[in-house]
């Protein structure tokens, strides 16, 4: 009988606390996720994030014991999946696996979206990848040191897409452009898939994206490779030269990919989410698959990531300050 008492004067105090210390509660007892969880990946079907999204949510699944549902919402360079993801209920069932688009067009963009850097909470840096400059097979030049010289010689003629205005792409190729002083002209998408497809069939010259999204149409001949936008070689196409390498120097660009929810969730979700993602990018099968995908894996704590994202949001101001990028 006693015991008995205890139990509902345990459940009676469960009700009477707060909705995020409930929360934070049930999750130390091991319930949560105790329903499906929203993944969110602000981009379109065959973006970067949604190739991880798919391969980490199977896992999560599989360890958590609920399904880990991807739902992709592209547009406004990662803004419309972040607004979702922004004003969702801070309960954990939803969660959002981003790169840098949406905190760049928090800043970049002069019409600033309903959300900022504050309405997030992250989970774990999941791992980064540098920006490849990826061009049609028939256009004229075939390295970065010729894009650029037929640039000077076209201005205005070369069109290079990214997956929209304000994103990771978008400011890669406004950096090109200062250090380089080319006029390059921009052709925001919904999405990188759909950028790339025009590449290839030659509707646009080019565009920034990573190994991972275009990871068939180099191997199937269909786009060439100009240049890799980071301190090394990718060790998926060692052949191909850096930005520096060719003589471009101040235009590196790394995309970086990580788990964040929405500000307020309770921090022993966010702390269990974290533990099993940092379990999960240590497996074999996912060291593999980030090895073939040309991804360094990062991990780390909560903190370390929310601090990496600031680090990020003010490097950028500190360029648009100095007019390396211009507020669109």
């Amino acid at each position: 009988m006693r015991f008995s008492v205890s139990v509902v004067h345990a459940a009676i105090a469960l009700c009477l606390l707060g909705p995020g210390t409930a929360a934070a509660a049930q999750d130390a007892a091991g319930v949560y996720p105790a329903k499906p969880v929203r993944l969110v990946v602000p981009f379109a079907p065959g973006a970067s994030t949604d190739i991880i999204a798919r391969l980490l949510g199977q896992k999560l699944g599989e360890s958590l014991g609920q399904q880990f549902i991807v739902d992709n919402r592209p547009g406004a360079g990662g803004g419309v999946g972040a607004e979702a993801v922004a004003h969702a209920a801070a309960d954990g069932y939803t969660l959002m696996l981003t790169n840098p688009g949406p905190a760049i067009n928090s800043i970049l963009l002069r019409k600033k979206p309903s959300y900022g850097l504050d309405d997030f909470s992250g989970i774990v840096y999941i791992g980064s990848a540098p920006l490849i400059a990826v061009a049609n097979v028939k256009f004229p030049a075939n390295d970065m040191k010729e894009l650029i010289a037929y640039a000077k010689a076209n201005p205005g003629k070369v069109t290079w897409g990214s997956s929209g205005s304000g994103s990771n792409p978008h400011a890669a190729l406004e950096q090109l452009k200062a250090v380089t002083g080319v006029n390059i002209t921009h052709v925001p998408y919904k999405g990188t898939a759909p950028a790339l497809t025009d590449t290839v069939s030659g509707q646009i010259d080019g565009l920034y994206t990573t190994t991972i999204s275009a990871e068939s149409v180099i191997k199937s001949g269909r786009a060439k490779v100009l240049g890799v936008a980071g301190p090394k070689r990718a060790a998926v196409i060692p052949n191909i030269a850096t930005f520096a390498e060719q003589g471009i120097r101040g235009a590196d660009n790394l995309l970086w990919i990580g788990m964040v929810t929405t500000a307020k969730v309770p921090r022993g979700i966010v702390d269990k989410l974290n533990r099993e993602m940092n379990r999960i990018l240590q497996t074999a099968e996912v060291k593999q698959r980030f090895d073939q995908l040309g991804i360094d894996i990062e991990g780390g704590t909560p903190d370390q990531f929310d601090k990496f994202i600031r680090a990020q949001a003010e490097s950028l101001k500190a360029l648009i300050r100095t007019g390396v990028l211009p507020v669109e």
